[in-house]
């Protein structure tokens, strides 16, 4: 093991309505043909994440989990490009038919936009 931390921490999630609804009320928003990103800025100092994975979108749970683990990794590896966001990720049913690598260069994209455009 080196020591790094690879845990996703109770703190840099969006875990209650309220802050979901914050986020949703009016969000600044980030879109392909994967994922819908929704962020808003927040005052804690640190990105927080939400996610929004429907079973309209995906049947299969073992599909979902996947996703959120592909969204989850791609936010730890990348916070300096999300500093102090709340964000909510929608993903769309052609998340199911992409490669992770594709997943993973559309997310940074997204990161990147949204830290451009939430000033």
């Amino acid at each position: 093991m080196t020591g790094a931390n690879h845990a996703f921490p109770p703190n840099l999630r969006l875990k209650k309505a309220a802050e979901f609804k914050a986020v949703f009320a009016n969000p600044v928003k980030s879109s392909d043909r994967y994922f819908t990103l929704l962020a808003v800025r927040n005052a804690h100092g640190h990105p927080r994440l939400g996610l929004a994975i429907a079973k309209k979108v995906m049947k299969r749970a073992v599909d979902r989990n996947a996703i959120k683990r592909t969204v989850r990794e791609s936010f730890r590896l990348h916070p300096e490009m999300i500093a102090d966001l709340d964000i909510v990720v929608l993903a769309k049913k052609d998340v199911l038919s992409a490669e992770p690598a594709q997943l993973k260069e559309s997310l940074c994209k997204h990161w990147q936009r949204l830290s451009s455009r939430c000033v």
